[in-house]
C-alpha cells in the first residue's frame, strides 16, 4: 500500500516511523494491527543527496513517565506560539502494548525577505507537519518522527527524537534529537540548508523550553526564571546565511544557455 503525503490526501494508517534517512530513497515498515491484517507502507524520499545533518543529546532531569505526560501537554506554551493547531489523525494500542499516534500540526514561521522570491503570490505561509510517535512502555521509550508536507521544494526538514529512560541516572530521561535539512532550489540549496540548520537549532531551544514549561505545569508550579527567560535570537550563522541569500536573490540572473 502506497501512502501519499500530499496535503489533503493524508491517509491515516497503523504504520509508523521511517528508516535512517538519508540511507535510501524508499523505506517500508510493517505492522500487524488489531484486526490481524499486516500492512506495509512504502514512503518515497526525494532524490536529493546533499543534506545538512544535526544531532544532539540532552539529559532531562525528570522521570520518563513525567516526560511522556508532558509531551502530550506541551501545546500551547509561551515558547511555541508559532504552533497554531494540532489534530490527532490516528491512534492505536498494539498487541505488544505500544501506543501509536499520528498527528497533524499547523505551524507558521516568519518568512525571511529573501524567501519571498521563491513563493508564488497567494501561497500559504503555514507549514503542515506530520508527527508520528511510538510510546513503548515495556522498553520505556518514546520515539517521534516529524516531517513537513508542504513547501518541501524550498526546504524539507525531517526530525527524529528518542526519549529513553536512563538506566544509569535515576529520575532522568535521555533525549537524542536528529534532523536532516534539504532544499530543492537549484543554485541556492546550500545557503538555504545553512539557514534552515541555524533556524532549526534556534527552534529546538524553544521546543526544550516548551517541554520544561509543560513539566513544570504537571508539578503545579512554573518557575519564574522560565517565564522571564526569552528565547535566544537567531545565531550569527543564520543572519549570515540570510544575507547571502538576500544578495543572491536580488542579483540579476544570467539567461541559461542550452547546447
Amino acid at each position: 500500500m502506497d501512502v501519499s503525503c500530499e496535503l489533503g490526501v493524508i491517509k491515516t494508517v497503523p504504520v509508523f516511523g521511517w528508516s535512517h534517512f538519508p540511507a535510501s530513497r524508499y523505506f517500508a515498515k510493517s505492522h500487524k494491527g488489531t484486526s490481524g491484517v499486516r500492512i506495509q507502507i512504502i514512503f518515497h524520499r526525494s532524490g536529493r543527496n546533499m543534506v545538512k545533518y544535526f544531532c544532539n543529546s540532552t539529559d532531562i532531569k525528570s522521570t520518563w513517565d513525567h516526560v511522556v505526560s508532558a509531551f502530550w501537554q506541551r501545546y500551547p506554551n509561551p515558547f511555541s506560539t508559532h504552533v497554531l493547531t494540532e489534530d490527532v489523525l490516528y491512534r492505536e494500542v498494539t498487541t505488544d502494548h505500544r501506543l501509536l499516534s499520528r498527528r497533524l500540526l499547523m505551524k507558521t514561521n516568519r518568512l525571511p525577505r529573501w524567501a519571498e522570491r521563491f513563493f508564488p503570490v497567494g501561497m500559504s505561509r503555514c507549514v503542515y507537519i506530520v508527527e508520528d510517535s511510538i510510546v513503548d512502555p515495556v522498553n520505556r521509550s518514546l520515539t517521534t518522527y516529524t516531517w513537513n508536507l508542504n513547501h518541501t521544494t524550498l526546504m524539507s526538514v525531517e526530525e527524529r527524537c528518542v526519549f529513553q529512560d536512563s538506566l544509569e541516572q535515576p529520575s532522568t530521561t535521555l533525549l537524542k534529537r536528529e534532523a536532516w535539512i534539504s532544499s530543492g532550489i537549484f543554485g541556492f540549496s546550500k545557503p538555504i540548508q545553512e539557514f534552515g540548520l541555524a533556524r532549526f537549532k534556534s527552534n529546538q531551544v524553544k521546543a526544550m523550553k516548551g517541554l520544561e514549561y509543560a513539566l513544570s505545569n504537571l508539578q503545579g508550579e512554573t518557575p519564574q526564571w522560565l517565564l522571564r527567560d526569552t528565547v535566544k535570537p537567531p545565531s550569527e550563522k543564520a543572519k549570515e546565511a540570510a544575507k547571502t541569500l538576500a544578495s543572491a536573490a536580488s542579483a540579476p540572473q544570467k539567461p541559461q544557455q542550452y547546447v
